[in-house]
């Protein structure tokens, strides 16, 4: 306090340093879990009624499947995130007319938004699965759809896709053979190339449930209830798996990777454990609902991603707010609900997912259960002695030998800002060393790379910013001004504590 001399450019970095901090989580938010609220019953509540019960527990995401007007009324200035379903049935019409999009936003989503925060428009629901061939469809509404949002301005705050079923893929084990189903070539082709455009992403439903239901012979009811205390190899790739929900979504990325798609995200936009079933789904039970669910909350807000794709965000939603008892089939299908109608809870679930891990292996000697990513944990950050060469070389080998995935912080890409060196090799360092079972060895990169088992937000608080030379010098540090050895000092000074809020909060988001 008092200097004279550069204390308002260095007031100024600090400005910016905090602007980039808080707007970093915008850009790298993290996994976020929703709930999809179907209304498929005689007995439900009415809409304001159940958006009140998302609100007491903390919902911020929810899924609907149509565009009700009540419901749409509901959510309004509640701050939930809002994704508005196109039933099959209307598929035909938004396909084949440019102004039936356009009369259906200005009617259904123009009068509500964005008092109600409506964030994606699913045009179709699991079309290979239904019984007449609409996936011809899909891609010509959902354009249609887009060109409506485009003409209102919208098409960067809601986004357009479609879902499907775990039977789009003619293989999903092992997960590093995941591919699409053939049959399916024609319908996929264009939709992937859809998303990638618009940056939207592959919506999927997934249910371990069937599968064990359906072969359990095959799938461990531990194993698909987030609770193994063995691990299934992959033989091609040696990644290990401690649980069915991530062989199924690495199946889905191998799948797109394969067609090289590498920038499609993958969102569950359902999930669940049904509660009751028919005498033959000894599975279906109250407290096997409970322990998959809130094991996959746990282990979706740890954001420890998937073997394949370490620290990548998953967002998810939870099937379903009711049981829906209109629903045909087993007795399973009315039994998904986490609430009956009278809005009392068919078993206790924490959504924040702070809980404890339920039904999970007792801890290790060294803080981590069984095969699981307990709460203790270790992370691989760039090292603040290493020179811009060695990190760049080190980042380069970890991208393309090490087989790290590093489309995220390519340009334009979510995790791409802050745009220095020292973040994006911590990102990539972390990725190769998750990826390969966190050992001391998978974090050498040549002396760039240091372990830390502390939280990082604590950690790179003691961290220097990374030595440079003259022809390589970090954006951060690049901006301080030589006016004055005074100021010089001062503004140095404010690029380092930037660089450590900065990568600490990077950091955190990657971990």
């Amino acid at each position: 306090m008092g200097r004279k001399g550069g204390g308002g450019e260095e007031g100024l970095k600090l400005v910016l340093a905090f602007t980039l901090l808080f707007a970093l989580p915008v850009l790298c938010r993290g996994s976020i879990v929703g709930v999809c609220y179907g209304r498929n019953a005689d007995d439900l509540p009415t809409p304001d009624k159940a958006v009140d019960l998302i609100q007491q527990h903390n919902i911020k995401y929810a899924r609907i499947y149509d565009a009700n007007i009540q419901v749409l009324k509901a959510f309004a200035n509640t701050g939930i995130e809002l994704m508005i379903g196109i039933s099959n049935s209307d598929l035909l019409p938004f396909s084949q007319f440019q102004s039936n999009a356009d009369t259906w936003l200005k009617n259904n989503i123009l009068p509500y938004y964005p008092a109600t925060k409506i964030t994606y428009i699913t045009v179709g629901a699991e079309v290979t699965e239904a019984p007449n061939n609409e996936s011809a469809l899909v891609v010509p509404a959902m354009h249609n759809i887009l060109t409506s949002l485009k003409k209102l301005g919208l098409h960067k705050k809601i986004k357009v896709s479609t879902t499907h079923s775990l039977g789009v893929l003619s293989r999903s084990f092992p997960p590093s053979a995941g591919a699409f189903s053939s049959k399916h070539a024609l319908f996929l082709k264009p939709l992937l190339e859809f998303l990638a455009e618009n940056q939207s992403p592959f919506m999927i439903d997934i249910y371990p449930y069937y599968a064990y239901r359906d072969s359990p012979s095959n799938v461990s009811l531990d194993y698909a209830l987030f609770q193994s205390s063995s691990e299934v190899i992959d033989p091609n790739t040696g990644l290990l798996y401690t649980n069915m929900f991530d062989a199924q979504i690495d199946a889905l990325y191998f799948a797109l990777m394969a067609l090289n798609f590498r920038t499609i995200k993958v969102m569950v936009t359902e999930t669940g454990w049904p509660s009751k079933g028919s005498p033959k789904e000894t599975a279906a039970t109250p407290d096997n609902a409970q322990i998959y669910n809130a094991n996959l909350i746990r282990h979706v807000i740890n954001d420890t991603g998937t073997p394949a794709k370490p620290g990548e965000d998953v967002d998810v939603y939870i099937f379903s707010l009711f049981n829906e008892n209109r629903k045909p089939g087993l007795e399973s299908e009315r039994n998904w609900g986490l609430f009956y109608p009278d809005q009392t809870s068919v078993y206790n679930l924490d959504f924040s997912g702070r809980g404890a891990v339920v039904g999970m292996p007792t801890p290790n000697s060294n803080g981590t259960a069984g095969g699981f990513n307990g709460t203790t944990k270790t992370w691989c950050i760039a090292s603040s002695n290493a020179t811009q060469l060695d990190l760049q070389n080190a980042v380069d080998w970890a991208c393309s030998t090490g087989n790290v995935d590093c489309s995220p912080i390519q340009p334009s890409q979510p995790c791409f800002q802050p745009d220095n060196l020292a973040s994006h090799a911590s990102y990539a360092f972390n990725a190769y060393y998750q990826q390969n079972g966190a050992t001391d060895i998978a974090c050498t990169f040549g002396g760039t790379g240091v372990r830390v088992d502390k939280d990082p937000n604590m950690v790179l608080l003691l961290l220097l910013p990374i030595r440079t030379n003259k022809t390589g010098a970090s954006n951060i540090t690049a901006m301080t001004s030589s006016s004055s050895k005074t100021s010089s000092s001062s503004q140095n000074l404010a690029g380092k504590w930037a660089y450590s809020l900065i990568l600490a909060t990077l950091l955190r988001l990657l971990c």
